[in-house]
């Protein structure tokens, strides 16, 4: 039971993920970094606290407790994944819902396996294993198996990519409906969101120490409860004080080169809708952690339970993006080759999750 309630927390949590694009699509007339940021703002710093006060008693205390050093590290990964969810925005802005969270998520499943193994193997830490342990073991070989089915995957959604992008530049009525995909331009911040969104997963594990403190405060208030299912909440918050840094200066920037400040108080836009869409969609964002942190209760931390998270979000996404009709005005081979694709890195991920799983 403990682990069925472990899936279904997750596919909750990916749900939340796969759609919180979907109401900033309502939003009109501002800019991308300006919804961005407003959502974002909800995202990463007024619903995480909400979330810790609500289920965490004293969960400043926690915080304040906490070794500088720790509190540094994880606001590092923090920052790191800022860039990753920054660039996460701009991929599904290029390439749409369905291809760019495919390839941005299938990259951030497996590098959330690979890199930690890469840095034991030059800083050796007991408990820890490193890349060259990893290819002298089954549950390490079928790893690296999935990773290069991963690339594989990618390699197939790029040719879908290539192709879609040729057929709508022949199609004048269908290229103004996806006026900003960019096939070019996504696939690079996609490869970059995807390896750095990962940090958000070396974050929790920096942090760690701050969830074990809620989880047994919480133990001897409920000796036969199990574990706390809302643990991770107080690491979400110094993560996310790093998100919200990168993001925020970005945002910024753009507001400022592109002349957009006015877009928070001009009268003439429809600014109550685009204010509650962008605090929809920042807060069902923020949810995906909230259920990951449940899940992963049940299912125990490590990649198994990231990688089941990615694989539900690349599922929830990939059915978006055929619901808001991403590939309307593409041939059948173009869509096959996507559906061929996705399948590939769904079951790379599935590889690494099951090679994580016989780990001893």
């Amino acid at each position: 039971m403990q682990a069925i309630f472990g899936v279904i927390f997750h596919f909750i949590g990916g749900f939340a993920s796969g759609s919180f694009y979907i109401p900033y699509k309502k939003v009109k007339g501002w800019a991308w970094e300006s919804f961005w940021i407003v959502g974002g703002i909800f995202s990463w710093l007024i619903v995480p606290p909400v979330a810790a006060w609500l289920t965490i008693p004293n969960f400043t205390d926690i915080i304040a407790q906490t070794n500088g050093q720790i509190l540094a590290l994880t606001y590092f990964f923090g920052l790191l994944w800022g860039i990753g969810g920054l660039t996460y925005g701009l991929g599904v802005r290029y390439l749409g819902v369905s291809l760019g969270s495919t390839i941005i998520l299938g990259l951030c499943a497996v590098f959330g396996s690979i890199i930690p193994s890469v840095y034991y193997n030059f800083f050796p830490k007991e408990g820890k294993d490193s890349f060259s342990m990893m290819l002298h073991s089954n549950w390490g070989q079928m790893v690296l198996l999935g990773i290069v089915i991963c690339a594989l995957g990618i390699i197939i959604c790029g040719k879908a990519g290539t192709l879609k992008e040729k057929e709508l530049s022949k199609n004048k009525t269908v290229a103004e409906e996806n006026k900003e995909y960019r096939f070019g331009l996504g696939i690079f911040v996609a490869i970059v969101s995807g390896v750095l969104s990962a940090c958000f997963n070396f974050g929790i594990e920096a942090g760690k120490s701050m969830a074990d403190t809620a989880n047994e405060a919480w133990k001897v208030l409920h000796p036969n409860a199990g574990n706390f299912l809302f643990q991770n909440n107080v690491i979400y918050i110094v993560i996310l004080w790093g998100g919200l840094t990168t993001n925020f200066i970005w945002c910024m920037i753009l507001n400022a080169r592109n002349k957009t400040f006015s877009n928070y108080t001009d009268g003439q836009k429809p600014l109550l809708k685009n204010y509650i869409f962008s605090a929809l969609a920042g807060t069902t964002w923020f949810l995906q952690f909230f259920f990951y942190g449940m899940g992963e209760s049940k299912l125990g931390n490590g990649a198994s339970s990231w990688i089941l998270h990615m694989a539900f979000i690349i599922l929830i996404a990939n059915t978006w993006g055929l619901l808001l009709k991403e590939w309307k005005g593409v041939s059948k081979k173009a869509i096959y080759t996507v559906i061929a694709g996705i399948a590939t890195i769904i079951i790379s991920v599935l590889v690494v999750g099951y090679g994580n799983s016989i780990k001893p």
